[in-house]
């Protein structure tokens, strides 16, 4: 699936389209206004569209490139190992470094949802020399929602043991119905389901009717429980904290805001954070863009 097979959301109206080859693979995206260089990372069951109510106000500051992960949307969906490396969070990390150096941004900050907020923490412990600013929305380290998960943990986000169950399971489940799983998805998890356009919740059903698309994000949950993981302890084991600013925003009354200290957590993690709820589910760039652009864009020009 390219993306020029969905409909444009009228917030990136006027946005390029990119694409550019890493050493590994292909990640397709659009980019546009003007500043500082500012990388928006997408969640699950989502793509780059997931941004299109927030990046219009960062681009009248930042010239905004939002992109497809490795194996979701019109990215590329290279193959996997017996390891699950080529879609751990490192690797994921990789490809976005090398598209903003291969666009002319050998430093910039980045902002990430869900997955995407992993794949930016990680991209800021591996590259701190590229990352300026961090924002995380709506997640802790994987570390410790794997070490800290419990019996309504393994209820609630069943999709995290469910999508790294071994081949051929999830994927083939998906593939008899992917619009249950992903309406469960938007649905369940959101406190807003109408936020979702008839468009871009079909442009998120969509790659899920496809089946390398399904095994490429089932392989990157598996690569969460294995590599990622591992990943994370090796950075606790040996000191290793994120250098930048980071900001950390999550959805007041959710999973996040029940179950941990979000800034306290983060610091742990990282030399400087602060941040804060908004009451909005867990897609807050879908549910309350205002908000969540409002937050950006004052931790950004901070």
């Amino acid at each position: 699936m390219r993306t020029g097979d969905v409909a444009v959301p009228d917030g990136f109206k006027g946005f390029e389209e990119i694409e550019v080859e890493t050493a590994s693979t292909t990640i397709r995206g659009r980019r546009g206004g003007e500043g500082p260089p500012l990388l928006l990372l997408h969640g699950i069951p989502q793509t780059h569209l997931m941004w299109h109510r927030v990046a219009p106000a960062l681009a009248e500051r930042f010239t905004v490139v939002a992109t497809d992960l490795r194996g979701f949307g019109a990215s590329g969906k290279p193959e996997s190992a017996p390891d699950h490396a080529p879609y751990s969070m490192r690797a994921l990390a990789q490809d976005q470094v090398e598209v903003m150096a291969a666009l002319g941004y050998e430093r910039f900050s980045v902002a990430g949802h869900d997955r995407g907020a992993r794949c930016a923490y990680r991209m800021a412990l591996d590259h701190p020399d590229a990352v300026g600013k961090l924002a995380v929305l709506d997640v802790v380290p994987t570390a410790v929602a794997f070490d800290l998960a419990d019996k309504q943990f393994a209820l609630d986000y069943w999709v995290w043991s469910f999508l790294a169950a071994p081949e051929p399971v999830p994927e083939t489940l998906i593939a008899g119905a992917p619009e249950a799983f992903v309406d469960y998805m938007l649905d369940t998890w959101s406190s807003v389901p109408e936020a979702f356009t008839a468009g871009v919740r079909a442009a998120y059903v969509d790659q899920f009717r496809d089946r390398d698309t399904v095994h490429a994000i089932c392989e990157e949950y598996r690569a969460a429980a294995t590599l990622d993981h591992e990943h994370d302890l090796d950075d606790i084991k040996h000191g290793r904290r994120i250098a930048c600013p980071v900001l950390a925003l999550w959805a007041r009354g959710g999973a996040i805001d029940s179950w941990y200290d979000a800034v306290d957590v983060w610091r742990r993690w990282a030399v400087e954070v602060s941040g804060g709820s908004i009451a909005t589910g867990h897609f807050m760039a879908e549910e309350a863009p205002e908000e969540t652009a409002a937050s950006l864009l004052g931790f950004l020009r901070s």
